[in-house]
This record gives C-alpha cells, structure tokens and sequence, in this order.
C-alpha cells in the first residue's frame, strides 16, 4: 500500500483492500469499517431502487447504484463512502462511463437506510455530509417507523411517512413512488 507521508490511506489503497475482501469506507484517510446492515436493510433497498430505475433507466436520466460502488469526495486526505443508492445525472456524469475506481462525480440523490446500531445524530450528520459534498437530495429511509426524511441545502428537512408519495422534487422530476412500494412485501 502507498500511504501519505502522515500514515494515511489513498482511495487507490482502499480500493486494493476491497479486491481483498475489506468492506468500509475512507475518511480522510482513515479506514472505517461497515458491517452488513441484515436482510430488510437489503431489501428496502432493492426495492427502492427498482423504484427508481423504473423512472431514471427508460429515459436515460443517468446512473444509478448501489452501495459498494463508493464515491470519492474529497483528497489530500482522501475521502470515499457509499452511500445505500445513489443516481448521478447525465450532466454530471455521461451514460456509459465505466469506472474501475471510485466515481468523483457526487451523486444527485442519495438514499441512506438506517441500520439497528446508528446513533439519533447519525441521519443529519450523514445526509449533511452528502449535501456538502455537492448532493441534491438526500433521503433516509428509517425501516422501524416506515418513513423517510429528506434533506435538501438551505431547507428544514422534513419526514414523510404513511400514505405521503416520495417525490423526486427537481433532482428527479415526475419521480414518484408510495412507501408502501419500499416497505411492503
């Protein structure tokens, strides 16, 4: 591995320790390492982006992914985290654009969904990092009470939960879906 003359890791180290089997992420230049979050972490998920590329893949709005793929937002320390689903619009990164490393094209929207162990801190301090880093539109989804926060810059973050759609306001326009489609079987 190359490390800093300060002992800390580049994204090109953390990207050799994930072909070996790490599963983490790199903040300024520091490991941190994430653990599976369990089945229905997984499949709120799977389902919500399902969701989202029945909206974003037919017309071609840009990219979608899920975690593991890792997004590079900061160097000199490097920082890379990933977040559970993330869409990148065209204009921030073209169609077919496959990288072998991390993007560092900040994602549009990203989804984060709460895991059992997060602290009551963690959904504002994650979506706020996401939103310095250059995000749109954050939402984090909370599996035990079935709802959704959205964060945006500069405006209240507000909860959306029951019958309320989850709307993909001007990130995603036209986007739409009920949180019976992510929660329910």
């Amino acid at each position: 591995m190359t490390t800093t003359q300060t002992g800390l890791l580049t994204a090109a180290d953390l990207l050799r320790l994930s072909a070996n089997g790490f599963r983490g992420e790199l903040v300024r230049g520091v490991l941190r390492e994430t653990m599976p979050a369990g089945q229905r972490h997984g499949k709120i998920v799977s389902r919500l982006n399902f969701q989202l590329g029945l909206h974003v893949y037919p017309q071609r709005l840009g990219t979608l992914v899920a975690s593991d793929s890792g997004v590079l937002i900061e160097r000199g320390p490097d920082t890379v985290r990933e977040p559970d689903i993330g869409f990148t619009s065209v204009e921030r990164m073209p169609l077919g654009e496959e990288l072998d490393t991390y993007a560092e094209a900040v994602p549009n929207l990203v989804v984060e969904v709460a895991s059992p162990n997060d602290s009551r801190s963690y959904p504002a301090e994650r979506s706020e990092m996401w939103l310095s880093a250059g995000a749109q539109l954050v939402w984090f989804v909370h599996p035990e009470t079935r709802s959704i926060d959205v964060y945006r810059t500069d405006q209240p973050m507000i909860t959306i939960s029951g019958d309320e759609p989850l709307d993909g306001q001007d990130v995603l326009p036209s986007f739409s879906c009920h949180l019976t489609d992510i929660f329910d079987e």
